[in-house]
């Protein structure tokens, strides 16, 4: 049901049983896929690319202008995938020329007030609760979990499977599987309970666990860990995500329980 007492643009394009409630504004250059609900106060602008079975709540922003003195009206997008949920107020800018796009993708939730800036990559089923903040080109991989009020600096990868403790800074990058917490960020263990819950095996959480214990628990630098990781491990799939993502973490990973700094090198 599309309300009389909303604005919708002639050349927005809009799927099979998609609601939008009152005083909504949807502008021309935007697309919204099949069955989905779109609540009052909510602004979509020129570039929004929304998937089916979404929720938008009020107040919600998506695909403003990007809050960067750099943006200079180019053409770019913010895009959400399949089934996923946007709660009151949060703000979704769109990309600027250096990714083009912003995305959130599908089966996530974003709880009210958060905020993703331009040139965020968010995978699927990530959940981001009230008051999450990230500044621009932040990526965060499939299933990652952000506790309210976590701040995350620009150029941050957060790993798939990772859970990040409310109120906390992110300013170095989170590897995958592990629980982040404290000031300043450090590893507080995997987050085993959200691997369980996903399937993994008893001998697949023990393989992690024993592979962080490694490069955050037993006091090695970790360019000295990793060469330790890939000798006393063997390759499968978990323990390869985890070394290639440290590999590349040229801004550097978060401390270990037992150093003051530890740093990607």
């Amino acid at each position: 049901m599309l309300s009389t007492l909303a604005f919708i643009h002639p050349k927005a394009k809009l799927g099979n049983n998609v609601t939008v409630d009152p005083f909504t504004c949807i502008h021309g250059d935007v697309e919204i896929g099949d069955n989905t609900w779109i609540g009052s106060n909510v602004t979509i602008y020129d570039g929004a690319r929304i998937g089916s079975n979404c929720k938008i709540f009020p107040g919600a922003v998506i695909a403003a202008i990007p809050q960067d003195l750099k943006f200079s009206g180019e053409i770019t997008t913010a895009v959400i995938g399949d089934n996923s949920t946007i709660r009151e107020c949060v703000t979704l800018n769109r990309g600027t020329s250096a990714m083009g796009r912003s995305e959130v993708g599908q089966n996530c939730l974003l709880m009210a007030y958060v905020h993703i800036a331009h040139d965020c990559i968010i995978g699927n089923h990530v959940i981001l609760a009230n008051s999450v903040n990230l500044a621009g080109h932040v990526t965060i991989n499939d299933w990652a979990i952000l506790e309210g009020y976590v701040g995350v600096s620009q150029f941050m990868h957060i790993g798939a499977h990772s859970f990040i403790g409310g109120q906390t800074g992110v300013r170095k990058n989170v590897p995958p599987f592990v629980k982040a917490a404290r000031e300043p960020l450090s590893y507080a263990g995997i987050n085993s309970v959200g691997l369980m819950r996903r399937g993994f095996s008893k001998e697949h959480i023990e393989e992690i666990q024993n592979i962080y214990r490694t490069i955050f628990q037993r006091g090695f630098n970790i360019s000295k860990a990793i060469g330790m990781v890939e000798d006393e491990f063997e390759s499968s799939a978990h323990r390869d995500l985890i070394i290639d993502f440290i590999k590349s973490s040229e801004k550097g990973i978060i401390r270990g329980p037992l150093s003051s700094f530890q740093k990607a090198e």
